[in-house]
């Protein structure tokens, strides 16, 4: 009977989280990763957590825990990343972490003593690919909001039309807006490390926190910090080792770029080894290949991280358009200046920021509706869930918010309220 019980408590846990900003599918291995990272009271607080931001006395009220013990158990989550803490105006403020980003990225960072990180590596590799699911439900069906878009390296655009790049497009001008750095374990090379499926030679230590958010990650130690110029080093470094420049999917305060390489990186391998493009948000920007100054080495075939380029029984290369991130990564290695980057025929929108990103990402995903009402013991609150939840999922609803013509005004509405 306990066995139920825990089983059933853990099921609910999945629940909770699977209505938070990226949904994550049931399956035994994802029972098993909620049972290895959450202790019962860590799971029975979790599941009473209010969605979205809140602050200590709301959690209190949620669980009806004592507070020192309430107090204890969200100390405990924050330490492995289950809760993310904020110090907002004097006062820390919570939120439940979804799987990603969020569970997956902070349990893989973290090193030291005691740590399971074998064990969780198998499960989170079995979770993410051996499975689907999770990729068909947050990146099928016509859903364009991903957490990531790629940045195009800068030397691979060509620059001959008098092409304009934008402030955002450029990992310079982010780095050049910022005081404050830090580096961290990248989570997707570390899991395919313990994994034992590590091919690459790529050093671990590349996933970059930008501004306010090393503040959280140095922390608790998921990273350490690092200086301007030691990051421009890096940049300039990852260039040449061909990864894909990945950051956070807004126009405004960008708080992380990831390095990636097509071997390890679970967005990459969700778009070449699983079929969804949309997985990763392209650049503006997409390969062209110049006949005039191709040599027919096939480099950029092969250095290509997510196979968007094949080459011709005559020799050329062909650019899968609607697979190409716009990256630059063929460009760069290029050896004859034949393939370059150029203008999309539309330019790819991207959220403002990290707000607007999360109400677009949940109305993609469906879950929306928790951050609106997000008081888990209202009854009211728990009708409204229902209530507008059932709404919003209505195709035609879904469909024009999310377009061009009404995004704006209802992102608008979102940020300042009626």
């Amino acid at each position: 009977m306990g066995h139920l019980v825990g089983k059933n408590l853990y099921r609910r846990l999945g629940r909770k989280i699977d209505n938070l900003t990226v949904r994550a599918p049931w399956n035994k291995t994802f029972y098993s990763i909620l049972k290895e990272l959450y202790t019962p009271d860590e799971a029975e607080v979790a599941i009473k957590f209010p969605y979205g931001i809140c602050d200590f006395d709301q959690v209190l009220r949620a669980t009806g825990y004592d507070s020192s013990k309430l107090q204890r158990i969200i100390d405990s989550l924050c330490v492995k990343g289950l809760v993310m803490d904020f110090w907002i105006n004097g006062n820390y403020r919570y939120m439940l972490s979804p799987l990603i980003i969020g569970i997956f990225e902070f349990t893989m960072m973290r090193t030291g003593e005691g740590l399971n990180t074998r064990e969780m590596a198998v499960l989170f590799y079995e979770y993410l690919h051996d499975n689907k699911q999770f990729y068909g439900r947050n990146f099928g069906k016509g859903m364009k909001v991903s957490p990531l878009r790629a940045i195009p390296h800068e030397d691979a655009i060509d620059d001959t039309g008098q092409v304009e790049i934008l402030d955002y497009e450029k990992a310079s001008a982010i780095i050049d807006d910022v005081n404050e750095f830090a580096v961290g374990i990248c989570s997707c090379r570390h899991e395919k490390l313990h994994a034992g499926v590590k091919k690459c030679d790529t050093p671990l230590e590349t996933c970059t926190t930008l501004g306010p958010a090393t503040e959280y990650m140095n922390r608790h130690g998921f990273a350490r910090p690092v200086s301007k110029s030691e990051l421009l080093e890096n940049l300039a470094r990852y260039r040449e080792m061909g990864l894909v420049i990945s950051a956070d999917n807004v126009r405004k305060d960008v708080s992380f770029f990831c390095f990636c390489c097509g071997c390890c990186c679970n967005v990459l391998l969700g778009v070449s080894r699983l079929g969804y493009p949309n997985a990763l948000v392209t650049s503006s920007f997409i390969a062209r290949n110049n006949c005039e100054l191709c040599s027919e080495c096939g480099t950029c075939a092969e250095s290509c991280p997510i196979d968007a380029i094949s080459i011709s029984a005559d020799g050329r290369p062909s650019v899968n358009a609607e697979f190409c991130l716009g990256c630059g990564v063929c460009a760069v290695k290029c050896p004859s200046g034949a393939m370059r980057l150029t203008k999309r025929s539309q330019r790819v929108l991207h959220p403002e920021n990290t707000f607007q990103r999360v109400i677009l990402q949940s109305l993609e995903r469906g879950t929306l509706q928790n951050l609106l009402f997000t008081d888990i013991g209202r009854i009211d609150h728990k009708f409204m869930r229902v209530f507008v939840g059932a709404f919003l999922k209505l195709p035609p609803v879904k469909r024009g918010l999310m377009s061009e013509n009404l995004r704006s005004s209802f992102l608008h509405f979102m940020e300042k309220g009626p």
